[in-house]
């Protein structure tokens, strides 16, 4: 009696060839593709005068750490400085505002006041910055 040999089974086709190429395409898109949004129209950030003399003139509000405000060195409320600066803005429209902020003061006290000195007529405010000390 004759036993026949079971038929050798085909080799499955393997799939770390396409783990290959998917891995390599995967890489690819990743360095020539953009991870940051862009803008749909072009945007031309504003460029520092750090070092530059500050603007004679006009003057100055001080915003502090817990959102206090002062005009010209005098502590002052916020309805009455935005009041006198609409006086002050409508007899000089070309009048200069300093604008120094401590360094801890929050984000939410200056930027809001910022847009309160544009509704006012004021159209050129100066951020005060310090820069950074060289490495």
């Amino acid at each position: 009696m004759k036993l026949a040999r079971p038929r050798r089974r085909q080799a499955p086709e393997t799939i770390i060839a396409l783990v290959d190429v998917t891995f390599f395409l995967l890489v690819f898109f990743l360095l020539i593709g953009r991870m940051d949004a862009t803008a749909p129209f072009k945007v031309d950030p504003p460029v520092s005068a750090a070092g530059s003399d500050m603007p004679g003139g006009g003057i100055t509000i001080a915003v502090a750490e817990d959102g206090g405000l002062a005009l010209d060195g005098g502590a002052i409320a916020r309805a009455d400085l935005l009041a006198g600066l609409r006086a002050r803005a409508a007899d000089d429209p070309n009048l200069l505002v300093r604008l120094n902020a401590d360094r801890a003061a929050p984000l939410r006290d200056v930027l809001p006041l910022v847009a309160e000195l544009e509704a006012a007529g004021l159209r050129d405010v100066v951020l005060v910055i310090t820069p950074a000390p060289p490495p």
